[in-house]
Order: C-alpha cells, then sequence, then structure tokens
C-alpha cells in the first residue's frame, strides 16, 4: 500500500469570494484539486497534474499544495501565462454561483506545453488516476486525443480511472460534443462518480436505475449516483444498487466541493480497503462536514474522524 501511486488531473484557479462583510477574499479551488487536498488530508498519498503560469499567484499555490502534502512534480509552469479566475456568490440557501474569467488558462493546452510528452509518460505509470468532466471540457479536442491514450496505457498495465461526470455546459461548445467526449471517457472509466442532476441535464436520465443502467451499458464495474436528495445509489459488479444516506442530514453554509470532499471521502476508502457502500458512508461524512464552511476547502482542524471508515494511511491533523 505504501507504494500506491495516485493522481489527480485538473485545473486550478484562483478564487475569489465574498464574506459576510462584504469584504472579498482571495484563495484557490477546482473540483480536481480540491478532491487532491482532501485526499491528502485523508492520508493518501496524491500528485496534482495540472498546468500553471509563473506568476506570484501560481507560486503561492503551489507552496500551498506543498504544504497540505500534495506532489507537485507533475505541475507544468507556462511562461507568461496566468491562470484561470473565478468569484463565487453564495445566496442564503447556501448555493452559490460561479462567474469565470478561464479562457488563457495554461492547462487548456497541458500536453501541448515544454514537457507536456514527459508528462503523458509518466501519467501511464501511476496506480489510479482521477479526473472530472471539467478537466475533458478545459483540455478540449486534442487534449482529450492526448489523454485517452495515456488512460488506456494506463489500464493497460493494471491502473485504474475514476472519473466525476461534473458536468458545466457552459465549457462545452454543445451537449452532443460532451456525450460523445463522456461515452469514450466512460468506456475507459473503472469508477464513476456521477450526480443525479448532471445527469439528467446532460443526457435526460429520469431516475437513477436510469444513470445506473447507462453507466453499466457503458462498461463501467464501480458507480455511484449522488441524489437530489441526501444520499446516493451505489452499484458494482458484485453488489445490487443499495441506497445509501449519511449519517446525519446538515444544514449546508456552502455547498462547494460537496462532491469534490465527496469523492475523495470516498476514494480514500476504496483505496483502504472498505468496500463501496462503507467508502460511500466516507464520501458522505467528509461531504457533510466540508458544506458547514465557506468556500471549498475548510481548516484542517475541522477534518471529520473518518478512521472507522479504514482509510488506507491515517488521516493527517
Amino acid at each position: 500500500m505504501t507504494g500506491l501511486r495516485v493522481a489527480a488531473l485538473g485545473e486550478c484557479m484562483i478564487e475569489l469570494y465574498r464574506r459576510p462583510d462584504g469584504a472579498a477574499a482571495v484563495g484557490f479551488g477546482g473540483d480536481t484539486l480540491n478532491t487532491a487536498v482532501y485526499l491528502a488530508r485523508l492520508g493518501v498519498p496524491v500528485d496534482y497534474v495540472t498546468a500553471l503560469g509563473n506568476d506570484p499567484f501560481s507560486d503561492g499555490m503551489v507552496a500551498a499544495w506543498q504544504s497540505e502534502g500534495i506532489g507537485c512534480a507533475r505541475v507544468l509552469r507556462a511562461a507568461g501565462s496566468l491562470p484561470g479566475l473565478y468569484m463565487i456568490e453564495t445566496d442564503a440557501a447556501g448555493e452559490r454561483r460561479f462567474f469565470y474569467w478561464r479562457d488563457q488558462a495554461p492547462v487548456r493546452n497541458l500536453f501541448g506545453l515544454p514537457g507536456g510528452e514527459a508528462l503523458a509518460e509518466a501519467l501511464a505509470e501511476y496506480d489510479l488516476l482521477y479526473l472530472s468532466g471539467i478537466s475533458l471540457a478545459v483540455l478540449g479536442v486534442e487534449g482529450r486525443r492526448r489523454l485517452g491514450a495515456v488512460l488506456e496505457r494506463l489500464r493497460a498495465r493494471g491502473g485504474r480511472i475514476a472519473f466525476d461526470t461534473n458536468w458545466r455546459p457552459r465549457l462545452w461548445p454543445d451537449a452532443g460534443t460532451a456525450r460523445a467526449a463522456y461515452g469514450e471517457m466512460l468506456g475507459l472509466t473503472d469508477i464513476a462518480l456521477a450526480s443525479q442532476g448532471d445527469e439528467r441535464d446532460l443526457y435526460g436520465d429520469d431516475s437513477s436505475a436510469a444513470v445506473m443502467a447507462r453507466l453499466a451499458g457503458q462498461g463501467v464495474a464501480e458507480a455511484v449516483v449522488k441524489l437530489d436528495r441526501p444520499g446516493c445509489i451505489v452499484a458494482a459488479l458484485d453488489l445490487e444498487p443499495e441506497l445509501v444516506l449519511p449519517e446525519q442530514v446538515v444544514q449546508p453554509v456552502d455547498t462547494t466541493a460537496a462532491g469534490d470532499s465527496f469523492s475523495a471521502g470516498y476514494l480514500a476508502a476504496r483505496l483502504g480497503g472498505a468496500g463501496p457502500v462503507a467508502a460511500a458512508r466516507a464520501g458522505h461524512a467528509l461531504a457533510g462536514a466540508v458544506v458547514q464552511h465557506r468556500g471549498a476547502l475548510i481548516p484542517s482542524a475541522a477534518m471529520p474522524d473518518l478512521a472507522r471508515f479504514r482509510l488506507p494511511f491515517g488521516a493527517r491533523s
């Protein structure tokens, strides 16, 4: 277990969010980065894979990730570039809206940057690679083609792929393009983490059962569908679909990174040997703590104790 190699691939951006007093605070965030941070806090050795600029904001991101225990050897740096930027506004119910400035972010040319070829070769050596629908969108057509070749090599040598479907329509030219890219990705996916609402919007699935049936038809061996209400459905080759409810339903302050942290809790528990149902409970427990704080990344001191879910290495405090 100590030799396990895990990587998360995607985009991290500068984050601006409004505090209750109206002042703006600066941080950073991105769906796969959020998951990588929570994986690291749960004791999983994880590298983050992305591209940044050579600016002070990018320097600050890398320093912060390293302080969390994330490996940054797979972070490419593009001279003269800046990372993307987004702003969050949160309503009284804890739901959020995002505003983005990201079109020129260097991660959009991840495999075309200096070092991109070596990066592609290195990624094929990981035991688990995690990415999302946002990762697919920002890489573009050529980046997705290069990524597909990496994933095929990784799986050929026994590695696994975990994919959070995370559908963001504004990142795609149209839904048909997204469905085609998702179809290719799901054909290479070992663990799918989906949201009922996103799947309904993208595919028109009218129930969690329809989502599960579609994922199974695309060859996914293990799937989690997060429901519109608290809870999820879990299914695997040796497990009939099962409803898994959180131990406690909380009132969210901010739902940012709820799904990202769920993915971290689920994957950490699975890597530790827990079954899919116990792993889903771990995901619920972590997400329940995260949504009670503002921003994507909660203070380390607020991390819940998930030892009972068989995490692999022991969570960092």
